[in-house]
């Protein structure tokens, strides 16, 4: 008789956690809005994915349009932002390019956020040998600054776009894995998983049910973080001529291309410089605000 008692205050236990889970995302919300810099930050990069969305239907000029007549010319009522030295409308350019360096930001850290907190939960939960093997791997890859390691898998993949959202995924995964590690150990100590062991829940469960939920804030945190740090790394590569290669619009690529006429024709630095400085600024923001957001020390 005692043991249908002792189940059912397991299930509670489970299902209390699972309510905690449910009602985080309300919690997280309300403290965010509490963070005007963090609302700022959001706005700011909503306001970037929104002209990289559209920006086929509102730049002015075509992304590669060459008009000898109009090379270098300063911002005007006819080109908002000015001409770079092939006569292309840097708007226009600067809103293609938004696309481009948040579409190398979100997939670079999704691939890497994936792969990190499989590796992390896999050496976290098992532990012994597997924890051994991933976190040496991890220590190998994080001893090498990480801009050098992104050149040096660009180089052996071949500059493109492509390679360098490769690059720039690789470089990020042992952070990601590091992080869901320690929370994993943490987690996995916790009553509410041993109750899960002790009613005979598969390990599988456990960690798709309990595990990864309750690990979600630091990824989401970190991954905020990440775009910013991705978006830098991208613009980086691109002005070394190891990421986008010409014509594509990437805010880097304009910087490198540009930088001859720097005094001639200042604008053409400026303009995309400030792109990739608002919206490293507007993740960066975010990504503050969430992580206030989602700290229990923050909430008290």
């Amino acid at each position: 008789m005692p043991e249908p008692a002792k189940n059912n205050n397991t299930a509670k236990t489970i299902l209390t956690e699972e309510e905690k889970s449910a009602s985080m995302i309300k919690e997280t919300w309300d403290g965010f809005k509490k963070n005007r810099l963090a609302v700022v930050g959001a706005g700011i990069v909503m306001l970037f994915i929104i002209l990289g969305v559209l920006a086929a239907f509102i730049a002015p000029e075509g992304i590669n349009n060459q008009k000898d007549a109009d090379r270098l010319l300063p911002p005007s009522t006819e080109y908002w932002l000015g001409t770079d030295d092939f006569g292309r409308d840097i708007l226009s350019r600067i809103l293609h390019g938004a696309k481009l360096s948040l579409t190398v930001g979100f997939f670079a850290v999704i691939g890497s956020a994936i792969v990190g907190t499989f590796l992390g939960i896999t050496a976290g939960y098992y532990g012994r040998w597997l924890d051994s093997i991933i976190s040496r791997m991890f220590d190998i890859l994080l001893a090498f600054p990480s801009i050098l390691l992104a050149i040096a898998i660009v180089a052996i993949l071949g500059p493109s776009l492509q390679n360098a959202l490769i690059a720039i995924a690789i470089i990020n995964v042992p952070t990601f894995g590091r992080i869901v590690r320690s929370k994993v150990l943490g987690l996995k100590q916790e009553e509410y998983i041993q109750a899960a062991k002790s009613v005979g829940m598969r390990d599988r469960r456990i960690l798709f049910q309990h595990i990864l939920p309750n690990s979600l804030a630091p990824i989401i945190v970190q991954g905020t973080l990440c775009v910013a740090t991705a978006i830098l790394e991208a613009a980086a590569l691109g002005f070394l001529g190891l990421g986008a290669q010409a014509p594509q619009p990437e805010w880097g690529r304009m910087l490198s291309d540009s930088q001859t006429y720097l005094q001639q024709a200042p604008w053409t630095v400026f303009f995309p410089g400030i792109a990739i400085m608002l919206t490293v600024l507007g993740f960066n923001l975010m990504g503050d605000g969430l992580r206030d957001a989602l700290d229990p020390k923050m909430k008290e």
